[in-house]
């Protein structure tokens, strides 16, 4: 039988006594009646029973669990040192650590031993948790000399708590040799080890700690081992050491934990072990929102976007709420298949569930419009944001920059500078390329050597990349060579590729050759250097010599990715390939194609031929028109309403020769032609491109 609510003892006179009155704290711990609480301590107060350590913790302890720490704080302040006992310290250092306020944890400790009190082993574990958190050593190595002196070196929470402290400041050496020094260790030991490995990227290790727990007899694995050995593997791609944790997780009977299934789940997808995956996700029963992450994020990782979407829209129907991560991930994967009307409806979502203050959201669905084509919905979005951040400025600077509009790119970056934002890695690379595309050799150069003098951001692969592009585009070669020679790293295939790319079009054979043998070392398998190499051959007539490039390609077993087009009509997607004859309307495309032939050539356009064919016996002209973008426009001219502009999606970068005719057809025909290519958007009107002729 049920005695009654200790609420009810507050009602019944009998709150005058201590012992209740710490009941009742305890039970609106409980039920976090902040109200009840408040009435309490008026008690406590009117009866003078703050000298009572049990009620003057058990206070503290209250407030801050219910997340009103400053009231916490302003009570301790308030109380003399003589009633607070090593109990009330440890409780509120470990309560700032939890309310990542280590700092303040550190000063309240200091403060404690200026009182002469003494730390236990529960005030170092606290205090170690809070020393973590600022990432800065030498708290912790100070702390270590404390915990030598009061002789808590073998206490296995102190000892576990030391290896995380070191763990969290990337001192994998030292933590090492706390963890082989303690004469005692439980599975926190264990995991503390697991989890620094895989946070400090070092994954075989992780697993390798994870085996050896196995090996010990008196430690059982949990969730946390092998979540984190899960996690990397997954981060390796190793999924066959993947299977083995797999196999553990069975064998303790860990299988039914929702955050162990969505752990397998993420391995086997980061794996590319994509139906494993799939497998799981079926064997999970109470689906929450991270479980649906894990599955939309995995058909992202493994390139299958619509499935994505699809998936996230079935999440919606079993009533789920999706989460800023799903968000994120759903606007990528309609930005990947520039899928616009896909974005839109997911933007309704968005302001329905009331994310659109949520940076993380917002963020993404610029860059979703902008993959999307449409630049005026992704600045409207931008414009409607009031409190700016780097995100949001990069994502705005990083879709002008891929709809091939530098000096806009450039301009935004200033405003930003001018309001204070420190840029990002990417905002940098946008930039630069923004240079690269405009020819500003200067001012890249400028805004290269201000990344470690202004901003203290050290410039990556990807920065000296574009420096490469800039000073290659601009025809300054060996410039462009000496300065891939002062990198401080060695130079990435993206840098080298910028200087083939630059020796292509400056017609610079002998230093192309050269870049081109080293790229054939670094990334064999890369169709993209042979193929430009090739044509810097068959550019001056030497047939034979980019035949034999050809030859080493299928020597290799390498194969040029077939271009293919695609484009929207009336809710429909139709693919083209280059000669593409499957199409049910062939006739009238062909036919559309000859009259853009001939509108062209009256207007004086003459084909350049030389990069088509080795085989001077075709027909190189011929074979230019049918390029599998050209099929997609004559399509769409023949199917779309005049005053709706023409948009086109290729896997490939766009050639000169469709480049070229994409701008008289913009003339002639008085139509917008949007196309998207590999690298960025081309934009077509009145005989202009948005790239500048720069892509």
């Amino acid at each position: 039988m049920r005695g009654p609510s200790p609420l009810k003892f507050f009602y019944k006179g009998l709150c005058s006594i201590p012992t209740h009155l710490n009941h009742l704290l305890n039970a609106s711990i409980q039920t976090r009646s902040l109200k009840l609480a408040t009435q309490i301590h008026t008690q406590i107060i009117t009866n003078n029973y703050t000298f009572l350590p049990f009620l003057f913790n058990n206070l503290i302890n209250f407030y801050a669990k219910c997340g009103c720490l400053n009231q916490a704080l302003l009570l301790f302040s308030i109380t003399h040192h003589h009633f607070k006992t090593i109990v009330t310290w440890t409780s509120l250092i470990a309560h700032l650590s939890r309310f990542n306020m280590p700092l303040q944890a550190l000063s309240l400790f200091n403060q404690m031993r200026g009182f002469g009190l003494y730390p236990n082993q529960f005030t170092f574990s606290a205090v170690l948790s809070a020393s973590a958190a600022t990432m800065m050593i030498l708290h912790g190595q100070q702390l270590h000399s404390l915990i030598h002196k009061h002789g808590f070196d073998g206490n296995v929470f102190v000892g576990s708590a030391l290896v995380d402290m070191y763990a969290k400041c990337a001192d994998m050496l030292s933590a090492e040799k706390v963890f082989s020094q303690m004469p005692e260790r439980n599975i926190v030991s264990w995991n503390s080890m697991i989890v620094g490995f895989l946070h400090n990227n070092f994954y075989d290790r992780a697993v390798g700690v994870l085996k050896d727990v196995l090996r010990e007899k008196t430690v059982i694995p949990n969730e946390v081992a092998v979540t984190s050995a899960l996690s990397a593997c997954a981060n390796m791609g190793a999924s066959d050491s993947g299977r083995q944790v797999h196999g553990v997780v069975v064998k303790y009977g860990l299988v039914p934990l929702t955050t162990v299934k969505n752990s397998l789940m993420d391995m086997y997808f980061k794996c590319r072990v994509f139906d494993e995956g799939i497998k799981m996700f079926q064997c999970v029963g109470d689906r929450d929102v991270v479980t649906w992450n894990v599955l939309v994020m995995g058909c992202v990782q493994n390139d299958k976007f619509e499935e994505a979407c699809n998936h996230f829209w079935v999440m919606r129907r079993e009533g789920i709420l999706p989460d800023e991560a799903s968000f994120s991930t759903v606007l990528h994967s309609s930005g990947s298949l520039a899928a616009l009307h896909q974005g839109a409806a997911i933007h309704d979502q968005i302001i329905k569930l009331g994310y659109v203050k949520n940076m993380c959201v917002l963020g993404p669905l610029i860059t979703m419009y902008a993959k999307c084509g449409n630049l005026v919905a992704a600045y409207r979005v931008f414009e409607g944001i009031v409190d700016h951040n780097v995100i949001s400025w990069t994502a705005m600077i990083s879709a002008y920059r891929l709809h091939g509009c530098a000096n806009q790119v450039i301009e935004l970056f200033e405003q930003m500078l001018s309001e204070g934002i420190q840029p990002s890695h990417v905002t940098f690379v946008c930039v630069l390329s923004a240079c690269s595309h405009t020819g500003r050799v200067e001012e890249g150069l400028a805004y290269f050597n201000s990344m470690k003098k202004i901003y203290d951001t050290n410039p990556g692969p990807e920065h000296y990349a574009c420096m490469v592009d800039l000073l290659g585009r601009a025809g300054r070669l060996y410039e462009a060579n000496r300065f891939i020679e002062s990198m401080p790293m060695k130079p990435t295939p993206s840098v080298l590729g910028a200087l083939l790319g630059a020796c292509r079009k400056y017609g610079d054979l002998k230093m192309g050759r050269e870049v081109a043998e080293r790229l054939f070392q670094m990334e064999p398998h890369n169709p993209g250097n042979y193929v430009l190499l090739s044509n810097m051959y068959t550019r001056i007539g030497r047939l034979e010599e980019a035949n034999d490039v050809r030859r080493l390609m299928g020597v290799n077993g390498i194969r040029k990715e077939p271009g293919c087009s695609w484009i929207d009509v009336k809710n429909m997607t139709f693919v083209f390939t280059s000669h593409d004859r499957s199409h049910s309307s062939t006739g009238e495309i062909y036919k559309m194609l000859e009259k853009m032939e001939k509108l062209m050539k009256k207007k004086g356009y003459v084909a350049e031929t030389e990069l088509v064919t080795n085989s001077p016996d075709e027909n190189e002209e011929w074979r230019l028109w049918y390029h599998s973008e050209k099929l997609a426009l004559a399509f769409g001219l023949l199917t779309l309403p005049t005053d709706s502009p023409v948009r086109i999606k290729k896997n490939l970068r766009t050639c000169d020769h469709c480049h070229t005719v994409m701008k008289l057809a913009s003339k002639i025909f008085d139509r917008e032609i949007i196309i998207r290519d590999i690298n960025r958007f081309h934009q077509f009107a009145d005989g202009f491109c948005s790239c500048g002729d720069y892509w």
